[in-house]
């Protein structure tokens, strides 16, 4: 353990008077002499840098950490309070080598010495890598880096989103080049600030912002070259689980081919430069025309081959006269030759047909996701269904229409009046009782004769049995 001081020590003050007891002897409390020497450390031992590997840390829920720092021949016990932690970059670990500036004090409860830290630096290694590794560390044992997450870009990405600076040549860069390569593609960008305070945070709620719109299929990050102070942004691990978390495939393309961040390890892809980025993501649409172009000539000549090779077939099988009736199997080749053709020449035909087809189908669906062709085809829905509903609702009441006259129908039928509007009549006592036999009545009883048309007041002057 290495101390260094500031200037020369000058010799501590005598140590005071004390209480003399009865033999004469002079004698001090602890109290006394441990507030002589807290005194002392206090007037003539400056702030030092002190150089020794941390052990025994302790980090209790106050937030201070207490370590002990030590060499091979002494050791001496340090706080770094929680205060001056916040501006470390690097996490504390037993068995790293240290330097530490800071005061002694005497903790006076104790009657200890201890080192009170207000930076602390890592010997050998600068704060930000040490910061760099432990993180890296960190997160590949979280799984974050794990090559069976990565996942593939899309081929023909349709809607790409770019976290970058708005100002600056990396912007410029990328849209030339996907210009160049694919104009017709819809590009989303957002604005972030990529280094500085506050540019970690922002970078983590673009990639959130750009994986609610829903659409976008491949999300560019990237930012020009720079020192690692520049790039700390892309290290921090905020940025790291947000791209993580993305949804859409996400391409890094942070500074230059050298330099390199923990996003470039969590992206799906890492790009040297944010012009590669774009290339990478972007296919070349003069480059996919020639392949396609190269595709129809080489379908174009294997099916000459194959059609030249059944042709040369029927040929030796011609002319060495295997085949029972040479004409007639002559003509069946040829037949079953143009047939092959034909539908070779139909395949051919129907790939283009289905190129088109599909050309036609993503210009439909694109189209199909315009407001105007949303709300015009739901109104004819509506309308149609109107229709639909008065058309069923006419249909119900002309059966109920049709049923009630059925039913009128058979009740008239099943009237007594109908029977009475046939010459029929109906013969009731006084008492309103049908009469349906002679025996029901005696001579000289009154009855009531009902007719089709009004009724008779009759007096029975003879009765009959068949």
């Amino acid at each position: 353990m290495v101390l260094q001081r500031r200037g020369p020590r000058s010799q501590p003050d005598l140590l005071p008077p004390g209480s003399v007891d009865v033999s004469g002897r002079r004698v001090y409390t602890v109290s006394e002499l441990t507030a002589r020497i807290h005194q002392i450390l206090d007037q003539h031992v400056p702030p030092v840098w002190v150089e020794g590997e941390i052990s025994n840390l302790r980090a209790p829920g106050s937030g201070h950490v207490y370590f002990t720092l030590k060499d091979d021949g002494a050791q001496l016990r340090a706080v770094l309070f929680r205060t001056r932690l916040r501006r470390i970059r690097f996490e504390p670990a037993d068995g790293l080598h240290v330097l530490a500036f800071g005061t002694l004090e005497v903790y006076m409860q104790r009657g200890e010495y201890q080192l009170v830290v207000e930076l602390l630096e890592p010997k050998g290694l600068g704060a930000l890598q040490l910061a760099l590794e432990q993180r890296k560390a960190r997160l590949a044992a979280e799984g974050l880096f794990d090559s069976d997450r990565k996942r593939p870009l899309p081929r023909f990405p349709r809607r790409i989103g770019i976290v970058t600076s708005p100002s600056g040549a990396v912007i410029r860069d990328m849209l030339r080049v996907i210009g160049r390569r694919f104009g017709q593609l819809h590009v989303v960008i957002r604005p972030v600030r990529v280094q500085g305070d506050g540019a970690a945070l922002e970078i983590a709620e673009a990639l959130a912002d750009l994986n609610a719109l829903g659409d976008v299929e491949v999300i560019i990050v990237g930012r020009g070259g720079g020192s690692l102070e520049d790039l700390w942004a892309f290290n921090e691990e905020i940025v790291a689980r947000a791209i993580a978390a993305s949804k859409a495939p996400v391409v890094s393309a942070v500074g230059h081919e050298a330099d390199v961040t923990i996003a470039d390890f969590v992206a799906d892809l890492r790009a040297p430069t944010p012009s590669a980025a774009a290339e990478l993501v972007v296919p070349d649409r003069a480059a996919v025309i020639e392949t396609l172009r190269d595709l129809d000539h080489r379908l174009g000549r294997g099916l000459a081959r194959q059609l030249g090779t059944h042709r040369e077939r029927l040929r030796l099988t011609v002319e060495r006269r295997v085949l029972t009736d040479p004409a007639r199997l002559l003509r069946e080749s040829h037949r079953r030759l143009d047939a092959l053709d034909g539908r070779l020449r139909s395949a051919v035909a129907a790939r283009h047909r289905e190129s088109r087809h599909e050309l036609a189908l993503l210009h439909h669906r694109l189209s199909g996701l315009s407001p105007v062709v949303r709300l015009a085809n739901d109104a004819a829905r509506r309308a149609h269904l109107a229709a639909r509903l008065g058309a069923a609702a006419r249909r119900s009441i002309d059966r109920s229409r049709h049923q009630l006259s059925l039913a009128a129908g058979r009740l008239d039928s099943l009237s007594p009046l109908a029977v009475l509007e046939r010459g029929y009549s109906l013969t009731r006592t006084p008492s309103g009782a049908i009469v349906r036999s002679a025996r029901d009545v005696a001579v000289g009883d009154d009855v009531r004769v009902v007719l089709h048309e009004g009724m008779l007041e009759c007096q029975v002057t003879e009765t009959r049995e068949r």
